[in-house]
């Protein structure tokens, strides 16, 4: 079985460690990052979402954090700071450093961000094959109203409002720029349309899937692919599970329901819906909207809660491929 994933960063790279625990041997993973989040810093380019996905496939994550490397050390952040060089509010550790010196490197010298990706998982062996969703620059911005500027409207980069601000300030719009010039990276397309199943992890649907989808051919693609699609829902009991999913949502006018994230797909996307079983009063809702819903466990606590969602949305892909 060949089965393709649109993932983020956290939320992703750990149902990932789930769905790799729950197949077959001769089954085939291909993810498709989110590159949305890259940031250029220090002079170096940063990608948090593939960084994210290849350091906890890869057994170097942060577990407690759930980004960054195990055991890191601080010794350059806090030589740059005594520099007075920042951001001081993204913090970078040294072994972490590494990792984008040699990324900048290689683009540098005109690899593409995909074969670069490609390099750097040949260290790591995550078990899976890893793609940029495209080798063009894409960085998510959002639109404020900063109170520092009398309310003034100003575009800030996505890790400066989620990292710096905390997204603290209500957002006014989420703008992927870049994206309606991209072109998907090689090998995005083929993934999609080879797939026996695809799958929406409980990422953010706005930053993280939502970024993905906007790349031109994308979500077009998984439209035409044969394959069922499957999400599951990142909110439960009308909260995000992680992070602060719901002031995207409310920028782009989608309530923080599982049920109103599955409308925002759409039933032209996904084809399967998992929700939370305290959240199986929406399974009516979802299934309105066209898109079959099933209510499982969707807290992943541990590997083994995670690979039981995972074969729970394979076993829905089934059930809806008919």
């Amino acid at each position: 079985m060949r089965i393709t994933v649109l993932a983020g960063g956290i939320g992703g790279a750990r149902f990932l460690r789930g769905l790799k625990a729950a197949i077959g041997e001769a089954d085939e993973i291909t993810v498709i990052g989110n590159t949305g989040d890259d940031i250029h810093l220090f002079g170096l380019k940063v990608c948090p979402d593939l960084d994210t996905v290849m350091y906890t496939l890869g057994s170097g994550i942060n577990e407690d954090q759930g980004w960054g490397r195990a055991e890191e050390t601080w010794s350059v952040k806090n030589e740059l700071a005594a520099y007075g060089v920042g951001p001081a509010w993204f913090g970078l550790g040294d072994k972490d450093f590494a990792t984008h010196i040699v990324r900048t490197q290689m683009l540098g010298a005109g690899y593409p961000l995909s074969a670069v990706t490609e390099a750097l998982c040949d260290r790591w062996q995550p078990g899976v094959r890893l793609l940029p969703m495209s080798d063009d620059r894409i960085e998510t911005h959002v639109v404020i109203e900063d109170p520092e500027l009398d309310g003034k409207r100003r575009a800030v980069h996505f890790q400066e409002y989620w990292v710096k601000l905390h997204a603290a300030v209500p957002a006014q719009a989420i703008l992927p720029v870049g994206a309606e010039t991209a072109k998907p990276a090689p090998g995005v397309l083929e993934a999609i349309a080879e797939a026996d199943v695809i799958l929406f992890p409980p990422s953010n649907p706005v930053v993280s899937i939502g970024t993905i989808l906007a790349v031109p051919g994308i979500r077009e693609a998984i439209v035409a692919a044969d394959a069922p699609v499957v999400g599951l829902s990142p909110i439960i009991g009308g909260a995000p599970v992680r992070g602060m999913a719901d002031k995207v949502l409310e920028a782009v006018g989608v309530e923080t329901t599982a049920a109103a994230v599955a409308r925002h797909y759409g039933p032209g996307l996904v084809d399967g819906w998992l929700v939370h079983t305290s959240d199986a009063g929406s399974i009516a809702e979802v299934e309105a909207a066209g898109i079959t819903c099933r209510a499982v466990p969707l807290l992943m606590t541990d590997v083994e809660t995670t690979a039981a969602m995972a074969r729970q949305a394979l076993e829905l892909a089934e059930q809806v491929r008919g």
